[in-house]
Parts: structure tokens; sequence; C-alpha cells
């Protein structure tokens, strides 16, 4: 049994860097919303940090470069949960789901560089930013309580600034929409099937969508320019600056995680995660009622939509090499959510690798750390009108984090 309790105990060696995202690698996936702190034996707690660096750059359609568009970002997660008795568990988890970070410089066609305009030397710039509480409550079950059932609710603060400049963007050039921070609520539910003798864990977690009903405050400078007839602007009911509400829901997923032991000392790890991106899309009601002239229907055009769904695999191997000491590695893959797509994170997914490590610096402390290089696929960035504006290859990135984590038998 001595055997099987550290086999039990060993798990990945840094969880962070196994669910780590990258802007627009997948729509706007950043944490993976992993719950596995929710699966851990006894009492468990954990804090981790993700810092995320990519180099993303190009060509615009004119052959003028691109500079590094990607800003770097990080994020916080916390995970905390106990057994009430042998039955019901309760946990609490927080992260950061979705988000953006892209901005523009330089000289091409992404930057307004006219000298008459206000906003000369002004950047396409784009942040999106996501935070989510996930209550959770499970329920054991079967003759050795092997099953285990949950579910609960979710806190999900959703804000999000877009800037569109440069010739690219061709009458958007100029627009601007600050989307306020709006919380709204969904839920959780999924069902886990453990076997500790041979560390044996696998879970299916189910996360809902969630509509969010914000106020976003627009800026187009092309209805007051003249540019649009005057009958045309008053039939639409179009204005320069427009305060409406906008509903962003951001999307379900579902979430596979499995692991068993090969050995005493050796763990075998899987991931999958599912994201219908495809289903999603930033909508502000005055950029589309603009757009309804050029596409000459009611629908009109979303600021930000994507083309696929996405997939994202990823398997690792981690290695007890003393009682205080393990070792981890993985591989991953991300499909991303289409090409060509956005302009504002022109990413068709990525391939990964990562090494990480922890250490067991007393029975129930534990710290781990490691990183993971991403090579991204190449992508054509696109505006709204599905006209190419740009061409991006060779990039990658990194992702560094550390956790801190305590658990209790």
């Amino acid at each position: 049994m001595r055997h099987t309790f550290h086999l039990k105990t060993l798990a990945v060696a840094v969880a962070t860097l196994s669910v780590a995202s990258v802007a627009s690698a997948a729509g706007l996936d950043r944490s993976g919303q992993d719950i596995t702190a929710f699966l851990q034996d006894g009492t468990y707690a954990e804090a981790v940090y993700t810092y995320i660096d990519a180099d993303v750059t190009g060509k615009d359609t004119s052959g003028n470069k691109i500079d590094d568009i990607a800003e770097s970002y990080d994020f916080f997660r916390y995970g905390v949960k106990t057994d009430i008795n042998d039955t019901f568990s309760v946990g609490v988890l927080y992260d950061e789901p979705f988000g953006a970070a892209a901005d523009y410089t330089g000289n091409n066609n992404f930057v307004d560089q006219n000298p008459l305009s206000p906003r000369n030397d002004e950047g396409t710039n784009v942040e999106v930013r996501t935070e989510s509480i996930t209550g959770i409550l499970g329920a054991k079950f079967g003759q050795n309580k092997n099953f285990q059932v949950y579910g609960g609710p979710v806190a999900q603060r959703v804000k999000a600034d877009v800037k569109l400049r440069g010739p690219a963007y061709e009458a958007a050039n100029g627009y601007t929409t600050n989307i306020n921070a709006d919380q709204d609520y969904g839920y959780i539910a999924g069902v886990a099937y453990s076997k500790p003798e041979i560390a044996l864990k696998a879970s299916l977690t189910y996360r809902s969508e969630i509509e969010h009903n914000a106020q976003a405050s627009e800026i187009y400078p092309v209805v007051g320019s003249g540019l649009i007839p005057a009958p045309v602007v008053s039939a639409l009911g179009l204005s320069t600056n427009r305060v409406n509400s906008i509903e962003i829901t951001t999307p379900e997923s579902v979430n596979f995680d499995f692991q068993t032991g090969i050995n005493p000392t050796t763990l075998a790890t899987a991931k999958v995660r599912w994201v219908p991106w495809s289903d999603f899309a930033i909508v502000p009601s005055l950029y589309n009622d603009v757009s309804k002239i050029s596409t000459q229907d009611d629908k009109g055009l979303a600021l930000v939509s994507y083309d696929d769904d996405q997939w994202q695999v990823e398997l690792g191997l981690a290695k007890r090499l003393t009682p205080a000491l393990a070792v981890s590695g993985n591989i991953g893959w991300d499909s991303g959510a289409g090409n060509p797509v956005t302009s504002l994170g022109p990413i068709e997914g990525y391939y990964s690798a990562g090494l990480g490590a922890k250490y067991n610096v007393t029975e129930n402390w534990a710290i781990s750390a490691g990183g993971k290089y991403l090579w991204f696929g190449d992508a054509k960035g696109q505006i709204p009108t599905k006209t190419i504006v740009s061409d991006f290859e060779s990039n990658d990135g990194f992702v560094l984090g550390v956790k801190v984590s305590y658990q209790a038998q």
C-alpha cells in the first residue's frame, strides 16, 4: 500500500501547464476551465499563477510587416475542496476562462496613419477579460464509493474593449466599443470514476453557456463622415455614438480528464476539451446596423465570430523520482477555431510540449513549476466581411506556471 499511496498523490506535476491556452489559439479560450482540484482526495487547496507570452507576427496585404501583436498575459486560478463525510464533498473554484489581448503597432494597415485623423498613430487593440467562480457539490455512490456525480452554480463576469484602426478595416476604421463588466450565471455538471489501487481517475464535465446582457458604448466615425447618405442614416436611426445593451453568450464546454498508474511510480494522463466556438459571436448594435448597409440584408455582421469548434487534446506522463519529487512531460494539440480567422487573433491552433516538476515541501504542502512551448498554426486574418487582410506564419509562444498546493487525507 505504500506504493499505492505515492501513486495516488502523484498527479501531473504542473496542472496549470496542461490546460493553459493562448489568445485565439481557439476562440478566446484561456484557462481550459480545469476542475481537477475538486476531484482530489481529502481536503485540498491550490493557488496557480500562469504567465503567457506569444510572438505573433505577419504581413498585411500591402506587404507591410506586422510586429508582434500578442500582449503578454497572466492570470490566477484558485481551488479549494473538502469532504463533508465519505459521501458528500464541496468545493469552490476561481479561474479566468476566456480572454484576449492584442495590440497592433508600426507601419501597417492596422494602424491609423492619416495625419489629419484625430486617431493618427493609434493601432488596433482588443482586450477581453472574464472571471468565473464555481461552487460544486459532489456525491459519491457505489459499493466502494467509486462513482461521483457533481454539479453547482457558476457566476461569471465579462468585460471587453475593442478599437479598430487603419485602412484594413475599410469604413470601420476608427470604430471603438467599450463593453462594461457584466455578471451572469450558469452551471456545471459532471460524473467521475476512481479506482485508487491503480490511481485511475476519469471525469466528464459539462459547463453551460452563460448569457450576458451588458452595456456597450460605441463610437463609429463613418456615420458622421458623410460617406453614408443622410437618408440612410435617418432611416436606420444611426448616430456616431450609441450606448445600448449587448448580448454576449460565452460558450458551453465539455472536458474529459483521465489518469491511470502504469507502475507504482509512473502516471499517464490524458485530457480532451471541446468548445463550440462556431456558435459564439460579439454583435454590437451600432456596428451591426451600419454593416447592414453593405450586406443589404437585415442580419448584418458580427464584430467577432468563428467558423469552427475547438478540440484540444493533451497526453502526459508523470514520474516520481523520490518520495518528495516528481517530474512530468506532456504534448498537446489544439485545433483552433477556423482559418481564415478574425484579425483580432490570427492563430490557427497550436502544437505544444511541456515539462514540469512537483516537490513536496512537507507531508501536506507542495510546490510545482514548469513551462510549455507552443508552435502556432499559420493563419490568415480576416475582417467581418470575410475579406482577407493579413497573413501570419511561423509563430510561437511559451507558458510558465507556478502552483502551491495543500492536501490532507
